[in-house]
């Protein structure tokens, strides 16, 4: 009884912990996902847009921003669902439908559109060099993720996949960081490099100690 009470406890709590970070997590995504829509009545009075007024003469830059916008809406939307067990459990149908467009979007979309706009990234060498190494990382990670699935390699699958969605999760992290830094009173360029590093690297460092875990507890099923 008392070992029952422990392993119930146990329980909870990882739940509770679960929902203290997802619960935030999804709350911004959905946020970022809302904040995308005025976008898309192709007005010019957004910062954005104004700080890149000569960038968006261009017609293919025009596209390309667009493009990418809402590759990034639809595939954090999708990788909400990727993420989420009771989904997964309730119907595998969905999860391989939503899956088959997260993948879509990357590679045709999301990724490629990346990496032209990286070029024309705001910041030094340093930045425009990581928001191409993003867009690169994303794209392979995807196309591995793909590649494993279809030789039934779930464990593979989810490894690759993992890494993939901390790419498509920078965009919520950044505009995290850039909202603390910003209450910080950090300067605007600043905010904005500090925000950028901090957002991919970590993003790239919590995807792995997720994978590390989750292999530890993958290891120990098989212990004697």
């Amino acid at each position: 009884m008392h070992n029952s009470r422990i392993i119930t406890l146990q329980r909870s709590s990882r739940v509770f912990f679960q929902m203290l970070f997802w619960v935030p997590v999804a709350g911004f995504s959905l946020l970022l996902i809302y904040n995308t829509i005025p976008y898309f009545s192709f007005e010019r009075n957004f910062s954005f847009i104004e700080e890149r007024s000569l960038l968006f003469e261009s017609s293919m830059y025009n596209l390309c921003f667009y493009i990418h916008i809402a590759a990034g809406a639809l595939c954090i939307g999708t990788a909400l669902i990727q993420f989420s067990r009771y989904l997964m459990k309730k119907s595998t149908a969905l999860h391989r439908f939503s899956g088959k467009i997260y993948v879509f979007v990357v590679l045709f979309l999301g990724a490629p559109t990346g990496l032209y706009m990286s070029f024309f990234a705001k910041g030094s060498f340093l930045e425009r060099a990581l928001f191409m190494f993003m867009a690169g990382w994303w794209f392979i990670t995807t196309l591995y993720g793909l590649s494993t699935i279809h030789k039934r390699n779930v464990i593979a699958h989810k490894v690759w996949m993992m890494r993939s969605y901390a790419m498509a999760m920078t965009a919520v992290s950044f505009r995290v960081y850039h909202i603390i830094f910003y209450l910080l009173d950090w300067g605007h360029l600043e905010n904005y490099e500090l925000s950028l590093w901090i957002s991919v690297v970590g993003n790239m460092l919590f995807a792995e100690w997720i994978i590390w875990k989750q292999s530890r507890n993958y290891l120990k099923s098989f212990s004697i």
